[in-house]
């Protein structure tokens, strides 16, 4: 009996921990399907919030605002609930991801306000929110807490140690919400452009100017990117934002400003913005020789050289063969006119060379704190224009790093989703296999707006016609809300 009870005794342990298993699957399956079957019950098409559901919400954030203890209770109970099923709606509906942009306003500081905007984004179905943090040379960080060069956007008394992005963070997470830092990046502002400690910072072109008579917008404060302070100055901005542990770091304005009419095309090296000290002598920098950097000063000081000044320079520096700079390969047949055409290449690619340069600095800290990092910018604003022209914005996304997110502004305008269409392929058929594109799009939800077909319309076309795109992000949520949005943007606070 002994000897044949143990056996027994492991086939009733086997038989025990089976059916507690068995049990614990079926539970956790029912539990599933219960949380799916919910899900679909609280969502609709995009994964909106059905009204009941958002309603339902809302009230209860009324009540708890007005401090009901049980209210609070229960609505934190359904930011939970809403986060499951946010999630696992997204998890079945293209696009997986789905994301909006936010600018806050110092009248977001007000009890309350964060929560209705976040819940408003989620009831929507998005998943991502980019929250503006660095525009118009101002940063969204409290001015208790601010160790940049630039002004705290909040500056009223009492909001010293409000941190909006933080609040936005946190809040967003609690409603499983990815958030996002958006930040503009060469374009510094116009308070940066009168500090008397930042002069020459700017950028200048071949005619003196900076983008603060170039442009008619002086929001559009576009520094050098070869400038020492200015790549400085924003890597401390990015390591502040950065300590509120956002999800992911999107850079704007990585680029040069674009004039209008002509002055939208670079066809000169006097259009170049390449005139500030930092730039001009990182330029004399790419000479291999003697020749070639005499060459170089002469091309940029008149905007082109003739035969006389290849003979004075040969006069000057008899001893070198012939005149040496980065990426040229001297050929005997070169004639002065090959020679200003390399030298229009050069100056070009230097230009370029001090985007990428930039963001390569900016998005470092990103990196090394294991965050993403995502580079925003115009599809077209990196074309060749005529005969030998470029687009003056001289934006070469197609050499971003493939290991960023690319943002590529998907903002066509002609009525129909052909255009927004062939901006996102322009895109696609660049990147690598590896890169994540999420294009952005202007737009609102049901209707269409400024000759721009309605969300759903472009994001259907981006669907069916463009494969490999599984996120995309609308600009902006002020679009979507408009007397929403100016009422924060105007209130007064007391």
């Amino acid at each position: 009996m002994f000897n044949g009870f143990l056996p027994m005794k492991r086939c009733w342990r086997h038989l025990y921990r089976s059916s507690v298993a068995a049990l614990w699957i079926s539970s956790s399956l029912v539990s599933q399907v219960w949380l799916t079957q919910a899900a679909h019950a609280q969502t609709s098409n995009y994964c909106k919030f059905t009204q009941e559901a958002v309603s339902q919400k809302e009230n209860l954030r009324l009540k708890a605002l007005k401090g009901s203890v049980d209210a609070d209770k229960d609505y934190k109970g359904i930011l939970k609930q809403h986060a499951t099923y946010l999630q696992q709606c997204r998890n079945r509906t293209w696009p997986q991801n789905q994301a909006v942009w936010l600018r806050l306003y110092p009248c977001d500081t007000r009890a309350g306000a964060i929560d209705d905007i976040l819940d408003r984004i989620v009831n929507r179905g998005y998943n991502q929110v980019y929250v503006e943090v660095f525009f118009d040379g101002q940063v969204f960080l409290p001015s208790s807490d601010n160790p940049t060069v630039w002004p705290s956007a909040l500056r009223s008394p009492g909001t010293e140690r409000i941190d909006l992005l933080a609040q936005a963070i946190q809040k967003g997470h609690e409603r499983g919400l990815q958030v996002y830092a958006w930040m503009f990046s060469m374009n510094f502002g116009y308070n940066y452009a009168q500090r008397p400690d930042r002069q020459g910072v700017l950028a200048i072109n071949g005619r003196g100017e900076t983008s603060l008579t170039y442009v008619d917008d002086r929001s559009q404060t576009f520094i050098d990117p070869y400038n020492n302070q200015a790549k400085s100055d924003y890597y401390q901005l990015v390591q502040a934002v950065l300590r509120r542990r956002p999800d992911g770091i999107l850079f704007d304005y990585i680029r040069y400003p674009r004039g209008s009419g002509s002055d939208s095309v670079a066809s000169n090296v006097k259009d170049l913005w390449i005139y500030s000290d930092a730039s001009t002598q990182a330029l004399y920098g790419r000479a291999l020789n003697n020749q070639g950097l005499e060459l170089i000063k002469r091309y940029i000081s008149k905007g082109s050289i003739g035969n006389r000044d290849l003979e004075e320079v040969k006069k000057l520096y008899p001893t070198e063969e012939t005149p040496l700079w980065q990426g040229r390969i001297p050929d005997a047949s070169d004639s002065g006119a090959t020679l200003n055409w390399q030298l229009w290449q050069l100056s070009v690619a230097h230009a370029a060379q001090g985007v990428l340069d930039f963001l390569a600095v900016a998005s470092l800290p990103a990196q090394r704190a294991g965050i993403k990092a995502g580079a925003v910018f115009f599809p077209d604003g990196n074309q060749i224009v005529g005969q030998g022209g470029y687009d003056s914005r001289l934006q070469p996304w197609d050499h971003f790093s493939p290991m960023l997110e690319w943002h590529p502004m998907s903002y066509g305008v002609c009525g129909r989703t052909n255009c927004i269409e062939d901006l996102v392929r322009r895109v696609t058929d660049r990147a690598s296999s590896e890169t994540m594109v999420m294009p952005a799009l202007a737009g609102t939800w049901g209707k269409s707006v400024s000759n721009r077909p309605s969300l759903e319309a472009q994001m259907e076309a981006i669907r069916t016609r463009i494969p490999g795109i599984n996120g995309v992000s609308h600009f902006a949520f002020s679009w979507q809300e408009p007397q929403f949005d100016r009422d924060r943007k105007f209130c007064r606070l007391d």
